[in-house]
Formats: structure tokens, sequence, C-alpha cells
């Protein structure tokens, strides 16, 4: 059979994502020839192979306009390069991070690290989805990988609960999404966004079907990104899963489904947004009130992490809600400096971790005289995710809050700066603990040349966002310009 010239003529621009999927061959493949004392080389390859692929990426889509494959249904643009650099990028600090607490925790290293970077090949294919049916499929292909992740400790009985709770959850918000994704093809006949968006503005009048379509959407992704009231699943799988899987889910899902959200609802839905902004304005303001008045209360540090991180979702879901080219500009620019200043925390959380396994916000206490570098990475981290100034959380933070108001979102702003001065309370008392409450163990927390030397990549990107964040706005115009052009 003829395959159409069409299909062929552009495929060598999938060649990052087919190196992604070799990768991962690769890596496995490695595992089953090497003995176990020498797993550690696996995390080698791995970094190895994901910034060759950054790179040939660059060089290969650099100049890439709106190309569109298969009919559509999947774009390369500016839009989908710039979030597989950012995915690639975090798949590295991710596996830097991995590092210590596999060699130390996890009996499998090479289907861990494969797993993950099949977990960012879904990354990649939902940043560059444009039908509801490719983003879903993209969007399980990231899932099964998280489900998997979650449950890698298999001698700890938190880590398995973790893992059965996750996929539970996961099944029915799919379900939901898959149900929407079906009432909106039943209404308009297309799943494709761009045609979902010409029907909607075609000034056509709006189903109930179609309605409940899109609100059943918004649920499925808002479980995804663990959005006031699909947020249950969150704590518990941030308190078992094991702690770099905790760091990967706060930012790595959160990321990609926000890459998927911004070009669904830009493409899709934009021309109804008098119909859901509301809709997403009060998930946007439950979120941040529920998890930053909820995280006040945390004993431990993952699930403390947790709730703030829900937080940190009602700020992007602001964006969303204000959405135009600003509010998705700072999206993305959020989405980064949350991520600098997330992982940071997390790597310290790790590095100390490794060390006394130990993961209360009281065990912290002393940090600063037995470790100075990991309490004060610790504190630049915390002082971001809270929006002081110096530091990337305010920057952001100051975009996003702009944007809401522009789009006379005010009233959202201005719970979102309340919402701000409640998170810095729980923030400053880890702080507390690490500075003015004495260790009850007093000996030093040793950590490793390759963490200790992430974690300082981590602060100094972190303040540099804070500081300077005008080259990075300006890639991040260019990818925003191709989803929202002339608004």
């Amino acid at each position: 059979m003829d395959v159409p010239e069409n299909i062929t003529a552009n495929l060598h621009l999938l060649w990052p994502e087919f190196l992604i999927t070799g990768l991962a061959f690769v890596v496995l493949t490695v595992d089953f020839l090497l003995p176990r004392e020498r797993k550690n080389v696996l995390a080698a390859v791995s970094i190895v192979g994901l910034v060759a692929i950054a790179v040939f990426s660059i060089l290969l889509l650099g100049n890439e306009d709106d190309t569109p494959l298969y009919e559509g249904i999947f774009l390369v643009d500016r839009f989908s390069l710039v979030f597989k650099i950012i995915f690639l990028g975090l798949g590295v600090l991710i596996i830097l991070a991995s590092a210590d607490f596999v060699k130390k925790y996890l009996h499998h290293p090479g289907e861990y690290y494969a797993i993950i970077l099949f977990s960012i090949l879904g990354m990649m294919l939902m940043a560059a989805s444009a039908e509801l049916l490719t983003a879903y499929i993209s969007l399980e292909l990231l899932s099964f990988s998280l489900y998997i992740l979650v449950s890698m400790a298999r001698d700890d009985p938190k880590s398995n609960e973790a893992g059965v709770k996750y996929i539970l959850l996961g099944a029915f918000a799919s379900a939901l999404l898959l149900y929407g994704i079906s009432l909106v093809y039943g209404a308009l006949g297309t799943t494709t966004f761009a045609d979902i968006g010409q029907a909607m503005g075609s000034g056509l009048d709006t189903s109930p079907n179609l309605m409940i379509g899109v609100v059943l959407i918004i649920a499925g992704l808002g479980f995804k990104v663990a959005a006031v009231p699909f947020h249950m699943w969150t704590p518990d799988i941030y308190e078992g899963a094991p702690l770099p899987v905790t760091a990967y889910l706060a930012v790595g899902s959160k990321a990609a489904a926000f890459a998927l959200i911004l070009r669904l609802f830009a493409t899709a839905f934009m021309q109804s947004i008098e119909e859901w902004q509301l809709i997403i304005a009060a998930l946007a303001a439950v979120t941040m009130t529920l998890g930053n008045v909820v995280a006040l209360a945390q004993s431990n540090i993952k699930r403390l992490l947790a709730y703030s991180s829900i937080g940190q979702v009602g700020y992007l879901l602001v964006g969303v809600a204000a959405l135009s080219a600003a509010a998705s500009n700072a999206v993305i620019l959020h989405l980064v400096g949350y991520g600098l200043a997330n992982l940071a925390a997390f790597v310290a959380v790790i590095a100390f971790y490794n060390v006394t396994g130990k993961d209360k916000v009281s065990d912290f206490a002393g940090l600063a005289d037995r470790n100075p570098f990991i309490a004060m990475a610790l504190t630049v981290a915390l002082f971001s995710l809270a929006g002081l100034p110096f530091f990337a959380g305010f920057i952001t933070k100051f975009y996003l809050f702009v944007a809401a108001a522009e789009e006379d979102l005010l009233w959202l702003a201005g719970v979102a700066i309340v919402n701000s001065l409640i998170s810095l309370y729980y923030y400053l008392n880890i702080i507390k603990q690490m500075y003015m409450h004495p260790a009850e163990d007093g000996s030093p927390v040793r950590v490793s040349l390759p963490t200790g030397g992430l974690l300082a990549i981590l602060v100094v990107g972190t303040i540099a966002v804070g500081v300077y964040p005008a080259p990075l706005v300006d890639i991040i115009e260019t990818a925003t310009a191709v989803i929202l052009p002339g608004v």
C-alpha cells in the first residue's frame, strides 16, 4: 500500500520523539548488561542522551514555523519546541537529583530511568497535540509512567498504597476526560482544536451537551494538575512516592498539563471565553486558598510541599482565566520559575533524607549548623515559592497578577496576593526550624558532589530568573505568539 507523500515528507520533524524512545530502550538494554555495582552508569547515559536530544531538537526545529502533521493532529512549532526543551531539561535535573536516592533506596535503576524517559515522551507529545484524542493518548502515556514511578519503592508499603490510589483515581479522571471528549465530538463532529474553535466562533447556539463536555474536560485536566476539588489524591501520593518522584510529580506533570491546557483553551475554547472564564477563576481562587490554608497544618514536609504545589496551581489557573498573550507568557514563566524553586526545595530535602531518612518539618531543626549550604538553598527556594523580591517567584507572580488585572480580574489578583502572604507563614516555619531551633542530632549532613552541584545550579537559576528574566521572557513570547497571534 502506498503511503501518502504528505505524511512522509515531514516525518523527520518527529525525530526528537523517536530518539527519546530509542534512548529509553538503550537504557533498558544497558541495564541488562551491567552488573549491579555499575548501575550508576545508567544515570549518566540518560543525562547525556537527553542533552544530545535537546541540542538536536533546537538545531532541527529552531527555524520551523507552524508545521501540522497528520492532518493537523500534531503541530511542530515554536510553542511545542520551547516545552520540549523544558521537559528535556527537567529530565536531566530529575535524573541528577535521583542518582543518590536510587542507588540507596531503589532496586531497579534501569526501569526507573527508562520510565522517566517514556514519561518525557508523553509530555513532549502533549505539548505538540492539536487534537483531543491525540492529547488524551499522550496524557495517558505520561499518567501510566507516573503510576509506575509512584509505586517504584516496592519494599515501602506507603509507596505501594500511593500507587494503587493514584491508579484508581487517575482512571476515574481519565474516564471523565474521555466522556467529555465524546460529548464535544457529538456536538461538533470534530476533535481538532482549530475546528472546535472555528465551530464555537461561528455564532451557533451552544448546546448543553457541548458545555457539559467542556466542563468534563476541565474536570479531567483539573485532576491532572491537582486543582481543587480534584486534588484529593495529591497529599497521600506525594507522601508515599519516592522523594525524586514526588519532585517530578510536583513540577513535570503540571508543566505538561498546562502546556496542553494553554494550547487547548487558546485554540479551541478562546471564542467562548465568557462561558468558562468564571469557572476557571473560581477554581483558581478555591485552589490557591485551600492549598495554602491546609499547608499551615502539615508536619510532614512532603505533604506540606504537596499542598504548596496545589496553591501554585491556583496561581497558574489565574493566568488561564485571564487568557491573553500576556497571561500565557506569565503562565509559562511561572512554570519555569516555580519549577526551579520547587526542584531546589526537593533536592535539598532529598539530600537531607539520603543521610537521615527523616522527612518531618521538625527534623530540619538545626540544619543550618549541620549543613549551612543545604539550609541556604532551601531558604532561597522557599522565599521564591512565597514570592519574595529578588527571587523567581516574585517576578513570575508579578507577571501573573498584572495580566489578571489587565483582563478585569482584579479581585482574583487580590485573592492571589493574600494567599501569597498566607504561604509565607508555613515557609518561614521551616526556615525557623533550620536556623532557630537546636538539632537533636548534631552530626553533619554531607552531600555528594553531583547533588551539591545540582543544588547550586538550581539556586543560581532561581535568583537569575528573579533578577534578570528578560531573555527568558523573549523566548516565551515567541512561543505564545503561535497560539495567540495578534491577541
